[in-house]
């Protein structure tokens, strides 16, 4: 079986992510590593992660959630 078929972790990328993009991901997967995996949990962790949402406001669940839309499009 040919691995090529498969796809390669940043095949779908259009472009490298941004600084910030980087430390998103990096704060999500600190708060899933802690065990956090539900959505309050994680708006708690992103707001005592030191990183801002885009607004410069706390994250609610509404912010992240077009936030992550946001960055899916």
């Amino acid at each position: 079986m040919s691995l090529d078929r498969y796809l390669q972790p940043h095949q779908a990328r259009r472009r490298a992510p941004t600084t910030y993009e980087d430390l998103l991901g990096d704060a999500i997967e600190r708060a899933f590593a802690a065990g956090i995996h539900d959505l309050p949990g994680l708006v708690r962790a992103l707001n005592g992660s030191g990183l801002a949402s885009p607004s410069g406001k706390a994250w609610t669940e509404e912010i992240y959630r077009q936030e992550i839309a946001a960055l899916a499009a």
